[in-house]
């Protein structure tokens, strides 16, 4: 009772133990279903993650061979995500991985088409999953990661791969504006005033960002926002589950991924009360 009045009152919460650090956190094994799933899709079908993970070169040499390499490192880093004795060996295959992905699929149309908020939306998508990955290296960093990537592990690394996730956070909430008739045609049709949930949904991604970005109760804004994608996952693509569809197959799986970063990146936050405020989302 005391240690969830501290929580709630914003003071930290008592250390783990090391059992308690080794045992795996649900969002960490949701992150690594969602990768097992992608890599098992890719192999079956031989392909990349479709428009997720578009290539853009038309004629790409060996290109069924990369698919069945990527889809290889997705369903390696999520199974070797489970055990804690491959946690840290994982999360820096799957944090470079991610890396490469967002840098050579995801931002070169950002580049070249800024001004198209899809671009920014493909982009963002992609860097929540990455945030996360960031995240849990940060928490587990190796000999070799103190000694060449300081800045990336360690508490700032996490400062790094929260200010990633605020940044991204607006890119995801602006694109229920900027296609909100798009957006209000995937809420399901049992409920009322699509283009109210649309534009509800946007403002929640740019509500938490900005609560993020001021200190304003990060860890509850980050629990909400990853609560609210995981929601969306469920409403959206769930159902289509139903249908033996490669597209909706991968749609859940990559939207599940998106919903899982943004929880391990909240996840971050655990040695902080649930209105706990902060300097800022670089602050300590």
């Amino acid at each position: 009772m005391a240690s969830s009045l501290a929580a709630a009152s914003g003071a930290p919460a008592a250390a783990s133990t090391p059992a308690e650090a080794d045992r795996p956190a649900a969002s960490r094994i949701a992150f690594a279903v969602t990768m097992i799933a992608l890599g098992v899709l890719g192999l079956v079908h031989g392909d990349f993650a479709l428009v997720w993970q578009r290539i853009p070169i038309e004629h790409l040499p060996g290109r069924t061979a990369i698919a069945y390499a990527c889809a290889l490192v997705e369903l390696g880093g999520g199974l070797a995500l489970l055990p804690a004795a491959t946690t840290r060996g994982a999360t820096r295959v799957l944090a470079v991985f991610l890396l490469l992905w967002l840098v050579l699929l995801k931002l070169p149309a950002v580049v070249v088409v800024p001004q198209m908020e899809a671009t920014w939306l493909g982009f963002g998508e992609i860097a929540v999953m990455f945030a996360g990955t960031w995240t849990l290296l940060a928490q587990r960093p190796g000999d070799w990661e103190r000694a060449h990537v300081p800045f990336a592990v360690g508490e700032r690394g996490l400062r790094g791969a929260r200010a990633l996730f605020v940044a991204t956070l607006p890119m995801i909430g602006l694109s229920h504006f900027f296609y909100a008739e798009q957006t209000a045609a995937f809420v399901p049709a049992w409920l009322p005033y699509p283009l109210f949930w649309a534009y509800l949904t946007g403002t929640g991604s740019l509500a938490a960002s900005l609560a993020l970005l001021l200190g304003v109760w990060p860890r509850l804004a980050a629990t909400l926002e990853a609560a609210m994608l995981g929601v969306i996952t469920l409403l959206v693509w769930g159902p289509k589950l139903l249908v033996l569809d490669r597209t909706n197959w991968t749609g859940f799986f990559i939207s599940s991924a998106i919903a899982c970063g943004a929880w391990i990146v909240a996840d971050g936050y655990r040695d902080r009360g649930w209105l706990a405020r902060r300097a800022a989302v670089t602050g300590s």
